[in-house]
């Protein structure tokens, strides 16, 4: 199993772990099939009340789609649709109002970001950096951008789009643009989640629920409608696998500012 699920049932904080540290936490074919299937047993656990997402190890929370994954995943012939496998592994995705709080150590980037986009908030370590390396690899973010842009303001989620490789937001500036919600010492951001996650899990249920769904639905019309337009750029826009290809095979270590 690549995924980590333990319940506290005296608090009813479930803390789900991303568990491929050797490859990241990179999310392969297996790990998506077992977050859509572990965030819909969560909508009927009524032991759990609230939800910590994090990954395993201090080098990575999740760095997206692994490439192996990406590569198996057949396309449709058609620039109007898009085979995506992390379209569902999300708790909205999967019809989940119980609070998800993330709790990012290392790297967050690329398709991680439909995680993060997912959670009531973010808290995280100060080591924790955020990028998104699509462009760098002749890939359109798309799904990636509408998430980031409806949590933090236009002009950053662009730039870290944008600027792919060459730069990473750091835990710092992910605070001061509101990205995360709170910064915690190197390796206590589970622990920070979960204390949060506790208090939240010992409200009324119904209430909690309630007000995640409400908070949701203020930004769910605007995202659906950027979203119908996600398949068609990243269509359009992307290299062929080959030249995807040779532009991975080119990756140099570092290279990049943290700011």
């Amino acid at each position: 199993m690549t995924l980590r699920t333990t319940t506290d049932k005296d608090t009813g904080v479930a803390v789900l772990t991303l568990d491929r540290p050797e490859k990241h936490n990179a999310i392969d074919l297996p790990m998506a099939q077992q977050l859509t299937s572990t965030w819909r047993d969560l909508r009927f656990d009524d032991t759990v009340r609230a939800v910590v997402v994090t990954g395993a190890g201090a080098r990575a929370f999740c760095t997206g789609l692994d490439r192996d994954a990406a590569t198996a995943v057949p396309q449709p012939n058609s620039p109007y649709t898009i085979e995506d496998p992390l379209l569902r592994i999300g708790p909205k995705s999967n019809d989940l109002w119980k609070p998800v709080i993330a709790a990012v150590n290392g790297m967050a980037c690329g398709g991680a970001f439909y995680l993060l986009g997912e959670s009531e908030f973010i808290v995280a370590d100060t080591p924790a950096t955020f990028f998104d390396p699509h462009t760098t690899y002749g890939m359109v973010s798309a799904f990636e951008s509408v998430l980031m842009a409806q949590r933090m303001p236009y002009g950053e989620a662009a730039r870290m789009a944008l600027m792919g490789t060459a730069e990473r937001m750091s835990a710092r500036r992910a605070f001061e643009v509101g990205l995360v919600s709170e910064v915690t010492e190197p390796g206590e951001a589970v622990a920070a989640a979960v204390r949060c996650a506790e208090v939240i899990a010992g409200y009324p249920p119904e209430a909690v629920q309630g007000t995640v769904r409400a908070c949701w639905s203020a930004r769910e019309a605007a995202r659906a409608h950027a979203l119908a337009y996600a398949p068609h750029l990243v269509s359009l826009g992307n290299l062929p696998e080959e030249r995807q290809a040779g532009l991975f095979a080119g990756r140099r270590p570092g290279g990049y500012r943290v700011r």
